[in-house]
């Protein structure tokens, strides 16, 4: 029932940014048109509740017009994280129902560990109360521990949501998937939120992992291709570009974390470290680490007499069969 309420005010928030602005009679219309009214048109009352609703779940306020009779989008960006996270999700969700009749050839990500344990952590952060639950490391040897946990914040990253919070046994800050999450249950033990929210617990990090030490300002010299990437969906809020003839410069503050470590060796030959000297040592090792796993790394190159193997381009990442 609350999911089919989020799709109807995710409609009526999508029908008024389509048009700009639009009276109460043309919404109730196309109400009436669409798989929600069921040919009825939209009552009055429903649409001041919707109205109230969606400020108050999202931070979107819907203005009024009185010399014109128009409602319209007072703060396009006036919603938190989780409320554009959440209408963006919803609005997808949308359009793949009505996309029906060509799933077939729709491919979406799944994230499967959202759907077990997330309001369960969710009902445990609104009560402020701990939470136990059995983990399964993936490291070899590690057996399945029982973890008392006071929940503090939830994050989506690369297809996995992370549970962070303070582990009573260790006495730390941790860090926890729940695609490794076994059981959870709610313990009646309370526990005091500190003050400190989750961007400002992750502003100067790269992904999931954080450091205890300071940020360094972080210098990628990328090829003008691939700076068009990071360009249209930049790693960090703190970037920053300079363009120079076939490259750009991104500058970033940031702690030196294994995440962006890896986020960096992910870009290939495309992507250079300038500094800090500690990144590029560390890029460099890793990546010595990995050539060296493949025995013919040190052997020279084939003669002229000797020409190297042609892959099949059908067996290359971007290679496409011609289907027309």
């Amino acid at each position: 029932m609350a999911n089919n309420l989020l799709t109807k005010y995710i409609w009526l928030l999508e029908t008024i940014q389509r048009y700009g602005r639009i009276t109460r009679g043309e919404i109730s219309e196309l109400w009436a048109t669409s798989p929600y009214g069921n040919g009825q048109k939209m009552r009055r009352r429903t649409f001041y509740n919707y109205r109230e609703a969606i400020e108050e779940l999202f931070g979107i306020r819907i203005g009024y017009n009185s010399s014109t009779f128009e409602y319209y989008i007072e703060n396009e960006t006036g919603g938190t994280d989780l409320g554009d996270w959440l209408i963006n999700s919803m609005s997808v969700n949308n359009m793949l129902t009505d996309a029906a009749d060509v799933a077939n050839r729709i491919m979406v990500e799944d994230v499967p560990s959202a759907r077990q344990f997330l309001p369960t952590i969710i009902n445990a952060m609104k009560k402020s109360l701990c939470i136990e639950f059995h983990y399964q490391p993936f490291e070899v040897g590690k057996s399945r521990k029982k973890i008392v946990l006071e929940p503090y914040f939830l994050r989506l990253f690369r297809q996995r949501w992370y549970v962070i919070g303070y582990n009573n046994s260790d006495h730390k800050i941790k860090t926890y998937s729940l695609d490794r999450v076994k059981i959870v249950t709610i313990l009646d033990r309370p526990f005091t939120m500190p003050d400190i929210d989750v961007h400002e617990f992750f502003k100067d990090c790269y992904g999931i992992t954080t450091s205890r030490g300071n940020a360094q300002y972080v210098l990628l010299k990328v090829e003008a291709t691939q700076a068009k990437y990071l360009r249209a969906l930049p790693l960090h809020s703190s970037q920053q570009e300079q363009i120079c003839d076939g490259y750009s410069i991104f500058t970033y503050k940031l702690h030196l974390t294994y995440d962006f470590q890896q986020q960096i060796m992910s870009m290939g030959d495309k992507v250079e470290v300038v500094g800090p000297p500690q990144l590029r040592t560390m890029v460099r090792t890793s990546l010595e680490n990995s050539l060296a796993k493949y025995g013919d790394y040190f052997k020279p190159k084939l003669s002229s007499e000797e020409p190297a193997e042609q892959l099949d381009s059908s067996t290359e990442p971007d290679a496409t069969e011609n289907i027309r």
